[in-house]
């Protein structure tokens, strides 16, 4: 079934919903890594490699994943197209579409999203997903990225 729902509703029905997600690399080839804030409805204090939200009605992957990046991460950065995936774990079915972004400037975080913040090597970052408690499609998300010859 094809329809318009909130995303609280989706989530309380078990329908699967669309989330625009983006992986963000520095220079250097390194990822973003990040703590949600302990005040978040969904997986709060969880760690994650994704940045990104709902996709509204109206709005591509793309749209929504270059606005995420801006409200999570206050920089305006392209954003690339990678892959989409339904992930069924977690809290209700979601269609993430990932993408790739070069990050250049600055963070300027937001404090209601994002507790804490670094860029780790794929090495480390493979060293701690599985350690650490991670959102569950940011996990997934990772590894299909990795496997997919992105971020080396």
């Amino acid at each position: 079934m094809l329809g318009i729902v909130e995303r609280d509703e989706a989530v309380r029905e078990g329908c699967p919903h669309r989330i625009a997600a983006t992986i963000c690399r520095d220079r250097a080839g390194r990822i973003l890594a990040l703590r949600r804030s302990d005040t978040l409805s969904r997986f709060p204090g969880y760690y994650d490699v994704l940045v990104g939200g709902a996709v509204d009605v109206g709005e591509s992957y793309e749209e929504a994943a270059a606005r995420e990046v801006s409200e999570e991460l206050g920089v305006r950065v392209p954003v690339r197209f990678m892959f989409k995936f339904l992930c069924r774990e977690g809290i209700s079915p979601v269609w993430f579409g990932v993408h790739e972004a070069v990050v250049t400037d600055p963070l300027v975080p937001d404090p209601d999203e994002i507790a804490w913040q670094d860029w780790l090597t794929q090495a480390e970052l493979c060293e701690v997903v599985d350690q650490w408690i991670f959102v569950p499609g940011g996990r997934e998300a990772l590894r299909r990225y990795l496997q997919s010859g992105s971020g080396s």
